[in-house]
C-alpha cells in the first residue's frame, strides 16, 4: 500500500473517531448557568432557566443526549421535563450541537413548590444514546436551594366578607303635615286643622311622647307665601302664617300634654321660587318650558313675577294649579326610635334568642371577639331565620377563621343558594378555593363578587399565588396585612413594605418574620436579629424555617435560633 495513502486513511479514521467514534466526555458544571440561582418560588411554582454553553470539540457527532433536571430534597428527588440534544450525524428533530463549534442549549425548569423543597439542590442528569449504545454520564449540580419567600402568601389569613346586619340603635323617623292658606290670608281655617293629615300628625306626636322607646328630637315649622304680589307684602304674609301656626302647635302640644319635644323651631320663606320651579317642572302645563326659561333668565324676584304675569295665556293656569300649593305651613316632627342597648340584646339572647330580630341577632354576634360565641350566635340565627343568607355566610366566616374550611364552604354554599347574587358568599367560596389551591374555582367565584370592598385582599393573594406580583400590589391597595407587605417585598418596594408591617394592628409571627426578611434585603443585621427572635417566640417552628431560609444565608443567625 502506498505510504501516503495509508497515512491519509489513518488520519481520516482518527478524525472519525474524534468526531464520532469516541464516547461523550463528562459534562462540567462550569458549562451551565441557572437563572435564578438560587431558585425562587413564583406563585406556587419554582421556575428557572438553565443555559448550557457547550464548548467546541465536545459534543460527539453521532450521539444524542437527553438532559433531565432533578430537584433533590429531603432524601428524595423530583424529575423535571427532559430535553434532548443531538450531534450533527444524528437523524432527528432535536437541537443540534456542532462538534467543531459547540453551541448553546436552554433547559427550562419548573416544579410545583413544596415546603420541604426549601433546602434542595438542582442537578442535571445526562443519558446518552450513541449509535444504539446507551450510557449515563455523571450528574452535575447547577443550583443550590430555593428562596421560598413568595410561599408565605396565606389565603387562610384573609378575613372573609361579612354580610352586615342592619341594626340601628337609633332610627330617625319624620312625621309631617301641611296646613294650607287662602290667597293673601294667614288665618288658620278649621277645615285645615281637622284634616286627616294634621290630626294624624297630632296623634303621632302624642304617641311618641308617651313611648319610652321613642324620643322627639325636634319639631319644626316652615311657612311659605306664593311668589305673586310685592316682596314686602309676601314677607309679612309668610311671617304671619308662621306666627299663627306656631301658636296653634304650642296650644296643641299643651292640650295633648306633650312637654318633652326637644327644640321647637320656626322659619318662613316670603317667595318660594324653588318650590314654584319644581311644581311647574312636574306639571302638565303646555308652556312650562317657557315659564322655566323665564325663571332661569331673571334673578330679580319682582322682575320674574312681572314677566310671568305677562304670559297671560298661562298665568290663569298657574294661579289655579301651582300657586295655591305654595301657600302653606309645614309642621315636621323628628322622632328618634331608640332600640335595645348592647346589654339588653345580650340579655335577650341569653334568655330567649327568638325574641330578637335577625338583625339584632347578627348584631349580637359583633359584641364579642370570642369565635366560639360568635359561632353559637350565628348558628342560632340560621336556626331561627333559615331564609336569611347572612346567618349562614357569617357562620361560614367563623368556621373559616377557626380553620374548618370544609364546614365553612358548606355554609357559604347554603348562603349562596338562599341569595345567589350575594357577593359576600361568592367571595368567601373563592377564599376556600384558594386555600385548596384551586385557582380556577377561586377566579370564577371572585368574578361573581366584583365590587365588594373586601375583595381586594382576596384578589391580592390570588395574584400572589399566580406569580403576578404587580397585580397583587395593585389589588391590595392600602391593605395593612402580612400578605400585602409580602407583595411589596416581592416587588422590591421595601420602604412601603416596612410601613405596611408597622401598621398591622395585631402582628403575629409572620409579621416579624417578614420584617426580618426586610432586614436581610436591606443589609440590617440588627433588624434581622430582633425580629427573628420575636417571630420564633410567637411560633417556635419559625426557627427551623429560618435555618433553611436562603434570605439569611449571608448572615449569622445561629445566636437567634
Amino acid at each position: 500500500m502506498d505510504k501516503k495513502l495509508g497515512f491519509s486513511l489513518l488520519l481520516g479514521s482518527a478524525v472519525m473517531l474524534t468526531g464520532c467514534g469516541k464516547k461523550m466526555n463528562q459534562f462540567s458544571a462550569d458549562y451551565f448557568t441557572t437563572n435564578p440561582n438560587p431558585l425562587e418560588v413564583v406563585g406556587q411554582k419554582v421556575p428557572a432557566t438553565v443555559t448550557g454553553n457547550i464548548p467546541a470539540k465536545f459534543f460527539v457527532k453521532n450521539a444524542s443526549v437527553t438532559v433531565t433536571p432533578y430537584l433533590t430534597f429531603n432524601n428524595t428527588e423530583e424529575a423535571g421535563s427532559p430535553m434532548t440534544f443531538q450531534g450533527e450525524k444524528v437523524r432527528g428533530n432535536n437541537t443540534v450541537i456542532s462538534y467543531n463549534n459547540g453551541g448553546t442549549v436552554t433547559i427550562p425548569v419548573n416544579y410545583v413548590y413544596k415546603p420541604e423543597m426549601q433546602h434542595s439542590e438542582l442537578y442535571l442528569g445526562f443519558s446518552v444514546d450513541q449509535n444504539g449504545k446507551k450510557y449515563v454520564l455523571p450528574r452535575v449540580k447547577v443550583a443550590d436551594g430555593i428562596i421560598a419567600t413568595a410561599a408565605l402568601a396565606d389565603a387562610a389569613t384573609v378575613t372573609p366578607a361579612t354580610a352586615n346586619d342592619k341594626f340601628q340603635r337609633i332610627i330617625n323617623e319624620k312625621y309631617s303635615a301641611d296646613i294650607h292658606f287662602l290667597i293673601n290670608q294667614a288665618n288658620l281655617r278649621q277645615s285645615e286643622l281637622n284634616s286627616d293629615e294634621v290630626l294624624r300628625l297630632n296623634r303621632d306626636i302624642k304617641a311618641a311622647a308617651g313611648d319610652e322607646s321613642r324620643q322627639i328630637e325636634e319639631i319644626n315649622i316652615e311657612s311659605y307665601a306664593s311668589p305673586e304680589g310685592s316682596l314686602d307684602f309676601n314677607t309679612r304674609l309668610a311671617e304671619n302664617r308662621e306666627t299663627n301656626t306656631s301658636a296653634y302647635l304650642k296650644n296643641q302640644l299643651k292640650k295633648d300634654k306633650v312637654t318633652e319635644f326637644g327644640e321647637l323651631t320656626a322659619n318662613f320663606t316670603p317667595e318660594d321660587w324653588e318650590g314654584f320651579q319644581k311644581l311647574v317642572a312636574a306639571s302638565n302645563i303646555q308652556d312650562k318650558d317657557l315659564i322655566l326659561s323665564v325663571l332661569s333668565m331673571y334673578k330679580d324676584p319682582e322682575v320674574r313675577e312681572r314677566e310671568i304675569r305677562n304670559l297671560a295665556s298661562v298665568f290663569d293656569q298657574l294661579a289655579d294649579e301651582i300657586l295655591p300649593q305654595l301657600r302653606y305651613s309645614r309642621i315636621t316632627a323628628s322622632v328618634n326610635v331608640i332600640g335595645k342597648s348592647d346589654e339588653e340584646i345580650n340579655q335577650a339572647y341569653a334568655t330567649d334568642p327568638s325574641t330578637l330580630t335577625v338583625d339584632e341577632l347578627l348584631y349580637c354576634a359583633t359584641l364579642t371577639n370570642d369565635l366560639n360565641r360568635k359561632k353559637e350566635i350565628y348558628t342560632a340565627a340560621t336556626r331561627l331565620h333559615p331564609g336569611d343568607y347572612r346567618g349562614f355566610n357569617n357562620l361560614g366566616k367563623v368556621q373559616y377563621q377557626q380553620g374548618d374550611f370544609d364546614a365553612a364552604m358548606a355554609s357559604f354554599k347554603k348562603a349562596a343558594r338562599i341569595e345567589p347574587n350575594a357577593p359576600e358568599s361568592q367571595m368567601n367560596q373563592g377564599l376556600v378555593s384558594l386555600v385548596n389551591d384551586d385557582l380556577r374555582a377561586a377566579n370564577s367565584a371572585f368574578g361573581k363578587a366584583a365590587g365588594l370592598e373586601e375583595l381586594g385582599s382576596a384578589l391580592g393573594v390570588y395574584y400572589l399565588q399566580q406569580g403576578d406580583v404587580k397585580a397583587a400590589v395593585k389589588a391590595f391597595g392600602n391593605d395593612k396585612s402580612n400578605n400585602a407587605a409580602l407583595a411589596q417585598i416581592l416587588n422590591k418596594d421595601y420602604s412601603k413594605a416596612k410601613s405596611t408591617l408597622a401598621a398591622i394592628n395585631t402582628p403575629d409571627a409572620t409579621t416579624y418574620y417578614l420584617m426580618a426578611i426586610l432586614g436581610a434585603r436591606t443589609n440590617n443585621d440588627q433588624m434581622i436579629t430582633s425580629n427573628l427572635r420575636q417571630a420564633i417566640k410567637l411560633d417556635p417552628s419559625m426557627s427551623k424555617r429560618a435555618a433553611n431560609d436562603l434570605e439569611f444565608s449571608k448572615f449569622n443567625i445561629s445566636r437567634v435560633l
